[in-house]
């Protein structure tokens, strides 16, 4: 079994798309109406980046659901077609576009509104903890006065991201190395994302899908909230429920992939620039495999 995987923010970098723009009718066909929706080429935002924009999260989630579709649309042309879908965090758009939840157009506006509304939360940054286990990190948060701090992402056994305010994030680093860490890594976000500080940002973004409608996925699409597929019944609920709830929840990719490896995945293709996900993935099997 084959399952696509969708990365996220920190895969995009100038030059992403190269090739495939002008290859991908299902891009060429709308091409207009994408850079009327967003006010900006977004082609050349992606392959030139003149302004240095590209890193900002209000450009970089529609420039990257963009490529990531592009990858998509191209395997698919080439034959290759998935038994299971998942994406982290922005990436889980791309898995829905793929299952059929919603189009193409529909998923770009949905992804430029989670962008302006998350590039609005100030203040706020994210670090990554290598080589210290997810539950050393929860109690090194609870004991070492770092309260202020929640676990975003659990990206693999060996590396857990954390969220909160940027004086917390930057103090956090001596303390985790004191416990143990092999490396700590501030990251290049303007925002403490996936934590209680986005909760302003998913209740604006609630009120936004609140009149939108969504379609029962075709396959099966593993949300990043709870590592379990997407519920069939009441689609356009249960879309809109973790969706918002994504965006200040905990990104729980390790137990993504382990449960696409126990329904029998063997097969991990990233669909996106970089080889962020497909690294992830190795590390996870070395520890099942340990």
């Amino acid at each position: 079994m084959i399952a696509f995987l969708f990365p996220g923010q920190g895969s995009q970098k100038r030059g992403m798309g190269q090739g495939l723009f002008d290859e991908v009718c299902e891009y060429t066909a709308v091409e207009k109406e994408i850079d009327a929706i967003l006010g900006y080429s977004l082609r050349k935002m992606c392959l030139e980046d003149p302004d240095n924009r590209l890193k900002e999260t209000q450009f970089t989630q529609p420039c990257l659901y963009t490529v990531n579709a592009l990858h998509y649309y191209k395997a698919m042309s080439q034959g290759t077609c998935p038994d299971y879908v998942a994406g982290h965090s922005l990436g889980e758009y791309n898995a829905l576009l793929a299952a059929g939840v919603f189009d193409f157009v529909t998923g770009l506006r949905l992804v430029k509104k989670r962008g302006e509304l998350m590039s609005q939360a100030k203040n706020g940054a994210m670090g990554a903890v290598i080589g210290l286990g997810a539950s050393i990190i929860t109690k090194v948060i609870k004991e070492s006065g770092l309260a202020s701090l929640d676990v975003a992402n659990f990206n693999s056994p060996s590396q857990t991201v954390v969220s909160g305010p940027v004086d917390d994030i930057k103090r956090a680093g001596l303390i985790f190395e004191k416990a143990g860490a092999r490396m700590y890594l501030p990251l290049q976000v303007s925002a403490a994302f996936h934590s209680r500080y986005m909760v302003q940002a998913a209740q604006a973004f609630n009120d936004f899908l609140a009149p939108m409608s969504f379609a029962v996925p075709k396959i099966p699409v593993i949300a990043n909230v709870n590592a379990r597929p997407y519920p069939n019944e009441n689609p356009s609920g249960s879309v809109k429920t973790l969706l918002v709830s994504q965006m200040a929840s905990s990104v729980q990719w390790t137990q993504t992939v382990r449960f696409l490896m126990s329904q029998g995945v063997t097969q991990f293709s990233e669909m996106g620039p970089g080889n962020v996900l497909t690294k992830s993935v190795q590390q996870i099997q070395q520890e099942k495999d340990s």
